[in-house]
């Protein structure tokens, strides 16, 4: 049987022992930690898109997406402390559910990781041509050289939008040589996303005005089944937000005293996020407004569509927040503060090629373990005589990551990647929950407590914010499956490392192990 091929988890947790790590990580630190992942590209990006689904409301929306994260965060964070090795989901799903349940989650990973980096260069692109282009050189790209086609939601005139696919290939060549990130430099990077968040603040709210918020529900709390609008379908969106957090979740290995600080960590850093997020949504909306722009039928135009391209590109809706590529430095030079607004902007500018580089790194490295387990062709695992990384995968990932990037507008991609996200998060809550009836006596450094509510809360509340997307969106994921569904009936099932008897558990950082399957 298909769904009998697991894992043995005594084979996975044999490794991860021999590569166990020192804990030295308190509460706090784990809290910076977890501040720095999540304060990304989902505010600098997805602000406009939230307004444009739910106006006001969208700091409602902040406030659902973030207290889903945290049941989500304390489930992940369990079985990531219990079997820390590469991965991800996907290992941990191999372990529990079997091969083809593991299958259809690593490749969900691929469309996450994938589209989430397509959306970071997006972001990065309009950044790039507010500030830099436009702001400091006085230029203006050619309109069809500077966003996708109308038809995809992207401006009128475009044609491919060169930045973002720039972007995405030199992040994909670094990732080839074989540059990574120290730590001091993310630490720099994070620390200047925060202090511009935080300039941000500083100025805006002084300025809000209530009057804006008012009406605070244009679209309602709930805008209908598949429309993606309203505070939850702005919700579904702006999860992409927060979905850093589960590199806190990987660190539980690394904390002191896990049971008390991994909690404490994960909960304080989503909540200072949140916190955070909703009052940078009070200052953009309290100071130029966050009214959507209507449709003929009273219901907001979907946001990164054809329709709300044409209407953004009127006179009357050229300084409307939810027209902005760059919303939070737009808001800035409004209210009259455009120094600091284009500061803003290059702080967006420096730090987002280090989210891509982030992303499409892990997206390399689920296809890699795939492959090392033989469920795609072992090519993609080959390494480069030179430069010691996997090329030939991350060549490809770099090539959908551009392709994505040059047609599709950054609101269309965060849905795209969330429907991948939130299936991997259920995901991983049933696989603790099932741990726990399965294998009760192994050790656990971390265990969530309250799991039989965390547990069943995170399930309902990734399938709440699922059906919140919007439909083209919640259509994606399905067709995706069914391709991977098809290959793996096709290659994998007969190719699959365990079904032909060898168990491979692979470290990135040494030769995977092999045992024989029992």
């Amino acid at each position: 049987m298909i769904f009998g091929r697991v894992k043995p988890l005594d084979a996975i947790l044999a490794t991860a022992k021999a590569k166990s790590l020192e804990p030295t990580l308190g509460w706090f630190q784990l809290t910076l930690f977890g501040i720095g992942c999540v304060i990304g590209t989902g505010i600098f990006a997805l602000t406009a898109s939230g307004a444009q689904k739910a106006g006001p409301g969208l700091m409602l929306a902040f406030a659902i997406a973030g207290a889903i994260c945290i049941v989500a965060a304390l489930c992940y964070a369990e079985i990531a402390a219990m079997i820390p090795v590469a991965g991800s989901a996907y290992t941990y799903t191999y372990s529990v559910m079997g091969e083809f349940l593991a299958w259809t989650v690593g490749w969900a990973l691929v469309l996450e990781y994938a589209v989430a980096a397509s959306a970071v260069s997006v972001t990065w692109s309009d950044y790039f041509q507010g500030t830099v282009i436009r702001e400091f050189l006085g230029l203006q790209m050619p309109s069809w050289l500077s966003a996708g086609p109308l038809a995809f939601g992207g401006s009128p005139g475009g044609f491919i939008n060169l930045p973002a696919v720039v972007i995405a290939g030199f992040v994909t060549w670094l990732l080839v040589v074989g540059t990574k990130e120290s730590a001091r430099f993310n630490a720099v990077l994070v620390a200047i996303k925060v202090t511009a968040l935080t300039a941000f603040l500083i100025l805006t709210l002084p300025r809000v005005e209530m009057a804006r918020f008012n009406p605070f529900l244009p679209a309602g709390v709930f805008g209908g089944f598949g429309t993606g609008i309203g505070a939850v379908g702005a919700a579904a969106t702006i999860f992409f937000a927060y979905v850093g957090f589960d590199a806190v979740s990987t660190a539980a290995e690394e904390t002191k005293n896990p049971q008390r600080n991994v909690p404490i960590g994960l909960i304080g850093s989503l909540l200072f996020c949140t916190v955070f997020y909703i009052l940078v949504a009070a200052g953009a909306i309290g100071t130029i407004g966050g009214t959507p722009i209507m449709g003929p039928n009273g219901i907001p135009f979907p946001a990164g569509s054809e329709e709300l391209a044409r209407q953004c590109a009127l006179p009357q809706y050229a300084d409307a927040l939810v027209c902005s590529k760059e919303a939070l430095a737009h808001v800035l030079r409004a209210i009259g503060f455009s120094t600091i607004g284009n500061m803003l902007g290059i702080a967006a500018f420096v730090a987002l090629p280090s989210v891509i580089l982030i992303l499409i790194f892990g997206q390399t490295r689920i296809f890699f373990v795939m492959s090392r387990d033989g469920l795609l062709p072992e090519g993609l695992s080959k390494i480069h005589p030179k430069y010691k990384t996997p090329y030939v995968v991350t060549l490809i990932t770099g090539a959908v990551v551009a392709l994505s990037a040059a047609f599709l507008p950054v609101g269309k991609l965060a849905d795209i990647a969330n429907a991948g996200t939130l299936y991997a998060f259920m995901m991983v809550a049933i696989a603790v929950m099932m741990l726990r009836r399965t294998e009760p006596n192994r050790e656990r450094k971390f265990k969530t407590p309250l799991l039989w509510l965390v547990g069943p809360l995170t399930i309902a509340g990734c399938i709440f914010l699922f059906v919140n997307l919007p439909f083209e969106a919640m259509l994606v994921l399905p067709a995706w499956g069914l391709i991977g569904v098809v290959i793996y009936y096709a290659y994998s099932y007969r190719n699959s490392h365990l079904g032909r008897g060898i168990v491979t558990v692979t470290d990135l950082d040494n030769h995977p192990d092999q045992t024989p399957a029992a």
